[in-house]
């Protein structure tokens, strides 16, 4: 009989890891693992206290590792036939994991499987279907020109599919989201870890390439549904997620694209990126100043 494990990287989820763990073992997974990467609020409290169920193990990090690191501890600690590795502001919707582990093992070349990322209004979520975000692909998204898509398709195509229509079964995809990815043993060993260079965010973009790099498919099943409540971790920090979205998109293009670039036209892709990063810090920032004012004006308090 195929077991499965479920990772969690925890860091400061609040009551929503709770939720989160409560939905994978009611979808008869084998173990949860709960790795923290040093959480400062009531997360690990609230968890300990509303759920008792010997499945459920929590590894404790002294600091945070980051989140390619804290799956590879996840790793280390399991031994089951299958990883789930799920986000702690997901909720598994009933079935969800019976049905990808069901598709995972319908093929030998199956490698990795997703469900249908969904907001809370069951809505699709950009990013669980995807092709890989080449610089040309991200440049045109990042500036606006993929809303041209629908005319130059072979030139301002998005790298984001969850506009196209949704499919009526499972199919093959380029990338999915690593708020949920359930991974065989066998594929993981032959591919390899997380890259632990990445700290946050496009270690999911680098692993699907390296799993499409050693033949495996990855696959996207549209009825497994998983409700995400999408940047309720990060939201808190926006210039530090922002900080290593950039960074982590630059290794990822750095380790995979760099050679089919010349020199001159690297350096704009370079650019390109840091000057992406510059106006989402200046968005941030003017809605920090706006929200100052607006709480001193509310209050009463000449500014």
């Amino acid at each position: 009989m195929r077991s499965c494990d479920a990772i969690i990287v925890n860091y400061n989820a609040g009551k929503l890891l709770a939720d989160c763990v409560r939905s994978v073992l009611a979808d008869g997974v084998q173990r949860v693992i709960v790795v923290d990467n040093n959480s400062h609020d009531e997360s690990l409290a609230h968890l300990t206290s509303t759920i008792a169920d010997q499945r459920l193990r929590i590894l404790e990090n002294s600091k945070n590792l980051g989140f390619s690191t804290a799956c590879n501890v996840g790793v280390h600690s399991s031994s089951a036939n299958a990883l789930l590795f799920l986000n702690p502001d997901s909720v598994l919707g009933q079935g969800a994991l019976q049905r990808m582990m069901e598709v995972l093992y319908s093929d030998s070349t199956i490698g990795m499987v997703g469900g249908l990322l969904c907001n809370p209004d069951g809505s699709e979520q950009p990013g669980g279907r995807r092709v890989f975000p080449t610089p040309r692909r991200a440049f045109m998204r990042a500036f606006g020109l993929s809303r041209l898509g629908r005319w130059l398709p072979s030139l301002c195509s998005d790298f984001l599919l969850h506009k196209e229509p949704l499919p009526d079964s499972p199919v093959a995809v380029e990338a999915i989201s690593g708020a949920c990815m359930l991974v065989k043993r066998e594929a993981l060993d032959d591919v390899g870890l997380w890259d632990e260079s990445y700290f946050l965010h496009c270690e999911d973009l680098d692993w699907c390439m390296r799993f499409r790099l050693n033949n495996w498919l990855v696959v996207f099943v549209p009825d497994a549904r998983v409700i995400h409540v999408w940047g309720a971790c990060s939201r808190s920090r926006p210039f530090f997620v922002e900080w290593h979205k950039h960074y982590g998109m630059l290794r990822f293009y750095n380790k995979f694209f760099r050679k089919l670039y010349p020199g001159p036209l690297w350096w704009l892709v370079v650019l390109g990126v840091w000057l992406r990063f510059g106006l989402v810090s200046t968005y941030f920032a003017a809605q920090r100043v706006l929200v100052q004012l607006t709480s001193a004006v509310k209050g009463g308090t000449r500014v």
